[in-house]
């Protein structure tokens, strides 16, 4: 039987910076799906730009909200710091890709989209399997 007593910790002090993260990776992946659904409005023939902008704002805000409350998670847990290496590259890549779409360079866009989703529904997957015994 394997031991993790190295990163054992009382229940309450990483529940809640835990249920930070899944909070704010769900929000994440909704805004992503949002940005999806608006996305596909926008390609055939023009759609709702003002709605696909405002979800890059809400997204820049969830990201950087998952990066904060994956950070406080790795420090009260004494956890891994991977998860939070990935939001905030995600937070980061978010500009990018926001960039990129302003300038109308859909292939940078479009593949920005696709890291920012796995990364982002990777930690926010991951933020509801730590902790359990």
């Amino acid at each position: 039987m394997t031991s993790y007593a190295a990163h054992a910790t009382t229940p309450t002090a990483t529940t809640g910076p835990r249920r930070a993260v899944q909070v704010t990776g769900v929000l994440a992946v909704l805004v992503l799906l949002w940005q999806f659904v608006t996305a596909g409005m926008l390609l055939p023939r023009g759609g709702p730009l003002d709605l696909h902008a405002a979800g890059a704002i809400a997204l820049h805000v969830a990201s950087g909200l998952l990066a904060i409350a994956a950070v406080f998670y790795a420090r009260a847990a004494r956890g891994p710091w991977w998860p939070a290496v990935v939001a905030a590259v995600v937070f980061v890549l978010g500009f990018v890709q926001a960039y990129a779409g302003e300038v109308g360079n859909l292939a940078l866009h479009v593949p920005c989209a696709v890291v920012l989703t796995i990364g982002t529904v990777w930690v926010a997957a991951w933020s509801f399997t730590v902790g359990r015994s």
